[in-house]
């Protein structure tokens, strides 16, 4: 009898030990099957040489248009791609690791799809970024009659000191407020601002509302050549982008 005790705790035991192997391997499993989820995540979080797909396109096309790349818009992130990334990086002050990740999204107006938005410009026949369409054409109208003269970068960068002062406390808190305040911009005096824009200068609105601003916050800028307030020439200087100087 005793014996028979004996033998059937042995067998319990034997088969907790087993069910506790089972238990343990499928916990080691799941934990690797989540730390593999994780780095898949993470890989498609950012872009870098050798991903494929239709955000490398649209990161082709944003270079390409602002000068950036001179490649093929094919999808296939290439050495020259990485070079033209690396190339805007440093001109928009990021780390020039030509690697495309959540800064860099953002540098380019792009909400990519590992942080819950689209493969491209968050753009659309609305407007952009929660714009409506009417702001995005006022604006590219001032952009036109401000700077159709200068580079893409420079006409993204008279929006977005628009879109700078839009969020001063020292600025009307609208679009048309700060384009048609009194003496604000030359467009507005001259009647400039009532031409037609051109497709570049809507694209230039659409990316400075998307976040694209090569003047890192400026609310001024002027033309060295034909500024004639002596005021203007008090504000420090952040950049140069043509043939306008951008302050603050």
């Amino acid at each position: 009898m005793k014996k028979s005790i004996r033998i059937l705790a042995l067998s319990l035991t034997l088969a907790a030990a087993v069910a506790g192997g089972a238990a343990f391997a499928a916990h080691r499993y799941n934990m690797a099957e989540e730390q593999a989820v994780y780095g898949l995540a993470e890989e498609a979080a950012v872009l870098k040489q050798g991903s494929t797909g239709s955000e490398v396109r649209t990161v082709q096309t944003k270079l390409k248009r602002w000068g950036y790349y001179d490649g093929a818009i094919d999808g296939i992130y290439g050495s020259r791609t990485k070079k033209a990334v690396i190339y805007f990086q440093k001109k928009n002050g990021l780390t020039a690791d030509g690697i495309v990740g959540k800064k860099t999204f953002a540098a380019l107006g792009i909400m990519n799809e590992a942080n819950g938005g689209s493969s491209g410009s968050s753009g659309t026949s609305s407007g952009a970024n929660g714009y409506t369409s009417s702001d995005v054409y006022l604006l590219a109208r001032c952009i036109y009659g401000e700077a159709r003269g200068e580079s893409y970068e420079g006409q993204v960068a008279v929006g977005a000191v628009v879109l700078n002062r839009v969020k001063s406390p020292s600025f009307p808190n609208t679009i048309s407020g700060v384009i048609y305040q009194k003496g604000a911009f030359t467009a507005v005096d001259d009647g400039q601002i009532n031409l037609t824009p051109n497709q570049t200068a809507i694209n230039a609105a659409k990316d400075a509302m998307n976040g694209w601003d090569p003047t890192y916050g400026c609310l001024y800028y002027y033309n060295p050549a034909t500024a004639t307030s002596q005021w203007i020439f008090s504000r420090e200087t952040v950049t140069t982008i043509g043939k306008h100087v951008f302050a603050i």
